[in-house]
């Protein structure tokens, strides 16, 4: 049975693609059978893995044939499931037609969970499917935070790291409550750390006070190579095996598996 987990911050710029990307890609390095799900109308995950131009299919198809459940075989969502330069990480992509699919589901029947029903047919085919979530707190958000398993949540190490995160927790029990109550804080994960800057260790003191036992061990640090990669079109595993920012997310990921021991 698979680990769904949203990566899910509705506040731009803290690393959630980076983080999407990356961990997705370390799962698949620890040979654990990996989906990276594109949610995010802009469809940076999707170029973080080498797919620069829209795909013939990709979640917009998959999210509109979901609304027939009649439809929605592995066979028919097949074409959709890519293949990567790493062997056990498999992508579906998005791209700006999501942004359509956000207008298109506001009066359809069971709304929130197009995607739930998509994961219930994927689950058993990966050990972990990760999704990228759009950087709002709206439909193609909830669809997600619904179909999850659990929710983790980067935090950028500098001022106002911990804006918008009360909104964020709302609808998150929000969707607990009303949607998914299985849905679990698989925790907050500090990026962007620089341990020359004392800014950023007065703001991984105030997350971990803030958010005490759910803040990861492992913290993301500010890493040229991890900026670098996503032009290449490469995770940083595959970019710069040796980098900092490499090491970090095959930490993370480790320290995601023990936890689940």
């Amino acid at each position: 049975m698979s680990k769904i987990i949203a990566i899910c911050n509705q506040k731009g710029g803290v690393g959630k693609t980076t983080t999407a990307v990356n961990l997705a890609a370390s799962f698949a390095a620890l040979e654990k059978k990996t989906l990276l799900l594109d949610m995010d109308p802009q469809g940076n995950a999707s170029q973080g893995l080498g797919f620069m131009e829209s795909q013939d299919m990709d979640i917009h198809e998959i999210l509109d044939m979901a609304g027939n459940p009649d439809n929605l075989t592995l066979e028919n969502i097949k074409p959709a499931i890519l293949d990567t330069s790493l062997e056990y990480l498999k992508v579906i992509t998005s791209g700006p037609d999501l942004a359509v699919m956000e207008i298109e589901l506001v009066n359809a029947m069971s709304r929130e969970r197009r995607l739930e029903r998509v994961m219930n047919v994927l689950k058993q085919e990966f050990d972990f499917i990760i999704i990228d979530a759009p950087p709002s707190l709206n439909l193609l958000t909830i669809n997600t935070l619904t179909a999850a398993t659990s929710v983790l949540i980067p935090v950028q190490c500098e001022y106002y790291a911990l804006q918008g995160m009360t909104e964020l927790f709302k609808t998150i029990r929000e969707v607990q409550k009303n949607l998914n109550s299985n849905l679990k804080i698989e925790g907050a994960l500090l990026t962007m750390y620089d341990s020359r800057l004392s800014l950023s260790k007065q703001v991984a003191e105030e997350v971990r006070e803030n958010l005490s036992d759910t803040v990861f061990q492992t913290m993301i640090p500010r890493n040229v190579k991890l900026s670098e990669a996503p032009s290449h079109g490469k995770p940083v595993i595959l970019y710069d095996v040796q980098s900092t920012g490499s090491q970090a997310y095959m930490k993370l990921a480790e320290e995601i598996l023990n936890k689940d021991k």
